[in-house]
């Protein structure tokens, strides 16, 4: 069964953590369509998008178009990467936000890994009563995320963190530790909408350890 994920670039995300799973989804036969998110401080609309180590990449869509056709259907999958300023830019798009939490509502995949989950996901929400994870210490700075300690407490509720693991997935939120596990979760997302099966051949013909 084939899925649609739809992948947010905004400038300054890392690179290996969106590629890896993109490129691996696309092995998988699923339907990955990435989408640029503008800077925060730009109204630019462009499908170009520079990544934290000067890696640009033409996405297949940009933000209004994608939102436009999302109107009709959701995708049954969204992924926010890390990296600075990267999950910064995604997090000040309120349309993302408000995307993310009528995907948790409908039960369909939300994912996200690096300094997203802490930066991106706790603003929406959807972590509360979760286990995630993030890239190190990122999870010590909700409150400036979240806007206020108060705010932070209320959106994060029964929320916990897992340290030192590659990916920790709890129902329907997938989050990823950082760059050196991006092939561990993308493998583990490809696992979540393709299957054991799908996930097995594609860890065999990409000779994965």
């Amino acid at each position: 069964m084939m899925s649609k994920i739809a992948v947010f670039l905004a400038p300054g995300f890392e690179e290996i953590e969106a590629l890896t799973s993109v490129d691996y989804l696309r092995r998988a036969g699923q339907e990955v369509v990435t989408v640029s998110v503008p800077d925060v401080d730009s109204s630019e609309i462009t499908s170009v998008v520079q990544g934290a180590h000067g890696i640009s990449v033409v996405t297949d869509q940009v933000l209004k178009d994608f939102a436009d056709e999302s109107e009709e259907s959701l995708p049954d999958a969204v992924f926010f990467p890390g990296g600075l300023p990267g999950a910064t830019n995604l997090a000040a798009c309120e349309y993302l936000i408000d995307l993310i939490q009528f995907m948790e509502e409908s039960g369909k995949l939300v994912a996200a890994m690096c300094a997203s989950p802490a930066i991106v996901l706790s603003k929406s929400g959807v972590l509360a009563g979760r286990k995630w994870t993030c890239y190190p210490k990122m999870n010590e700075n909700l409150a400036e995320y979240c806007s206020s300690a108060e705010k932070a407490a209320e959106l994060m509720k029964g929320s916990s963190v897992v340290e030192d693991v590659p990916f920790v997935f709890d129902r329907n939120v997938l989050t990823g530790r950082g760059p050196g596990t991006a092939e561990q979760f993308a493998m583990e997302f490809v696992r979540i909408l393709a299957g054991e099966a799908t996930a097995k051949s594609v860890h065999d013909g990409s000779c994965q350890r």
